[in-house]
């Protein structure tokens, strides 16, 4: 129990990092987290370009999502030596659920509500962090989905878990 909770800890520090790096000390770096509506907003005063803003969050998001998945993989099949179905989809969900609330809480609320570097110039007077509403309900349909990305995950770790070389990369 304590390894799954260090391993979510450090998958939800897994997911962190590669935000920090983006954004640097500037929330202008990663505006593609932002809401729509703060987007268009300042799109309107002419800070931001949504064409731009919309590559860049492509650029970033793909291979951030890979990462997490493939790192996601690892831990269960390579360093929990999962090779069930159930056992890894039941962890799959737990990660996935946990790191969607993490977000929805910690960085959506906590750190973008209370960092300067979200704020951004020129856009001081319009609010920029999600509502409770707004993280409760996307977390919420997140959580519902997740059951189905658990099963895709599971049925890979099944599959790694098949070739002895890679369950052996990790000593028990």
């Amino acid at each position: 129990m304590l390894t799954l909770l260090l391993q979510i800890a450090l998958y939800c520090l897994l997911f962190i990092l590669p935000v920090k790096c983006a954004a640097r000390n500037n929330g202008l770096n990663c505006l593609y987290f932002y809401p729509k509506e703060y987007i268009d907003e300042a799109c309107k005063r002419g800070i931001a370009n949504k064409e731009v803003i919309m590559k860049k969050g492509k650029r970033f998001m793909i291979p951030f999502c890979i990462a997490l998945v493939i790192a996601l993989i690892m831990i269960i099949s390579i360093w929990n030596h999962v090779t069930d179905f159930k056992t890894a989809y039941m962890q799959a969900y737990l990660f996935l659920v946990v790191v969607n609330w993490f977000d929805g809480i910690v960085l959506d609320r906590l750190w973008v509500g209370h960092s300067k570097i979200w704020i951004i110039e020129g856009m001081e007077d319009v609010p920029y962090i999600k509502s409770w509403k707004n993280v409760i309900t996307k977390r919420g349909i997140a959580t519902i989905l997740y059951l189905a990305v658990a099963l895709v995950i599971a049925g890979i770790v099944v599959l790694v878990g098949r070739f002895p070389h890679f369950r052996n990369l990790v000593p028990e």
